[in-house]
């Protein structure tokens, strides 16, 4: 695809990009030097866009139409990307489980997919306390390799605004491998067996398998009857990730040759977090000067006049496909919390995309302190979600998961039953614990199962 997108010289003059910078901020890195954000931001404001704008209007336009119930979301991939993660393999089995969790839900729910990785920009996190403190030493707080590094240590926990530049080029790397994974036969649908390839029989995969026969015997009919297969060859992939830091977010911010208007070329679909959006703060003001689709995480102690809010600011025109929120309230708290909420903005006249997120408000400690999530409390939760729903009439638009593709062990539960023993050897993660692959394709069935039946 040939770019729609300037230069970001041309956003400089944009009005009003800049206001968040008088604006409240939070969760924003101490950048100790000066000089050296300076060069990055330099560095990184004549660099290509790592998305177009074509491509974001496209995703619009696909949102709008979950919003309406004729298409559901996945959306999926790591808590917080490493730069040592950015590998070939690490990446294709991310994408493989997040393609084989949309062919459970297109053929379980007969609902085309729209699948959205968690990835190429998940580079930086949000922290409870600035600071962390170990056997008497106390340094910054791990905020994801955009900003610093994992490792205890003084050097490493400095915030590194080089590190901005490194973030960059690995989400190039990645968005060139999901695009190759994606539109060069490594998506095509009749490949669905190949997908599986390389992970035991347990029970999620032989049910895998049992879906894909049957996917195979109708192409096989297709194809009898004369079909014409191209379009199965690759699928749309979008990228997206949390707009944390905001220097990043704006130097990447372009302005499209076409309609003249600010592009956040960093990913197509972007949010704002449960910490970060305060109505009148820097996060909400500058994300809603770009024509990105925008999401906003809702927890538990989201009042109704919070949505009304945010749907004035961020989606004054009422733009189909502009405004998803992603509920993270916590199995126990969803049934109760989210009715007042889709009253309200159904009230109000809005559209807006409604999407699960049941892992952040489900997370606990597990007694031998690992942080961990309990299977069991993810389901309740997506449950939950579908249950409200069904009840005021509205459509459940879509999941929102940390997952990957490789065999870890992080959250409790599932049907192998991952234990806390199992931890002391696969608990990989360096913040939020992660679905496994396994764990991610229990998921797409139960899910299939109550789009099937909502």
């Amino acid at each position: 695809m040939i770019p729609a997108t300037g230069t970001q010289e041309g956003a400089a003059a944009y009005p009003g990009l800049d206001a968040w910078r008088s604006l409240p901020i939070s969760q924003q890195p101490d950048w100790q030097d000066g000089p050296g954000l300076d060069a990055a931001l330099t560095e990184l404001s004549s660099a290509p866009p790592l998305v177009f704008a074509g491509e974001v209007d496209q995703l619009r336009t696909r949102l709008a139409a979950a919003a309406q119930g004729n298409a559901f979301v996945l959306q999926g991939g790591d808590c917080a990307e490493t730069f040592a993660g950015m590998t070939a393999d690490r990446i294709s089995a991310r994408v493989r489980t997040i393609l084989q969790m949309a062919v459970v839900l297109t053929y379980g729910a007969s609902l085309p997919v729209v699948k959205m990785g968690r990835m190429a920009g998940q580079f930086a996190k949000p922290r409870s306390s600035n600071e962390e403190t170990r056997h008497g030493v106390t340094l910054p707080a791990y905020r994801g390799d955009m900003v610093n590094g994992y490792d205890f240590t003084e050097a490493s926990r400095r915030h590194d605004p080089a590190r901005l530049i490194r973030a960059y080029h690995n989400a190039a790397s990645t968005l060139n491998l999901v695009r190759a994974f994606t539109q060069g036969g490594f998506a095509d649908l009749r490949a669905v067996h190949d997908w599986n390839r390389g992970f035991a029989a347990h029970p999620a995969h032989v049910r895998y398998e049992s879906t894909v026969a049957q996917i195979d015997r109708a192409l096989k009919f297709m194809a009898a009857c004369g079909a014409d297969f191209d379009a199965l060859r690759g699928v749309e992939f979008f990228a997206s990730h949390e707009a944390l830091v905001l220097e990043y977010e704006r130097v990447l911010t372009r302005i499209d040759s076409r309609s003249r208007l600010p592009y956040d070329t960093s990913a197509h679909f972007v949010w704002i977090g449960e910490r970060t959006r305060d109505l009148d703060g820097a996060h909400v003001d500058f994300l809603s000067r770009v024509r990105n689709p925008i999401g906003v995480k809702l927890g538990p102690g989201t009042a109704p006049d919070d949505v009304l809010g945010l749907i004035d600011r961020l989606d004054p025109e009422r733009e189909p496909g502009r405004l998803t929120f992603i509920t993270r309230m916590g199995a126990g708290l969803i049934r109760d919390r989210l009715p007042d909420l889709v009253r309200t903005v159904t009230d109000s006249g809005a559209t807006v995309l409604w999407i699960t997120d049941p892992m952040h408000g489900n997370t606990v400690t597990s007694p031998n302190g690992y942080k961990t999530r309990n299977f069991d409390d993810v389901v309740d939760e997506v449950r939950g979600f579908f249950e409200v729903h069904r009840e005021l009439g509205t459509v459940p638009g879509g999941l929102h998961v940390e997952m990957t593709g490789d065999d870890v062990a992080e959250c409790l539960g599932g049907s192998d039953r991952i234990d806390q023993e199992a931890f002391l050897t696969r608990y990989e993660s360096v913040c939020d614990p992660r679905l496994n692959h396994q764990q991610s394709l229990e998921l797409a069935f139960l899910v299939a199962e109550s789009l099937a039946g909502n």
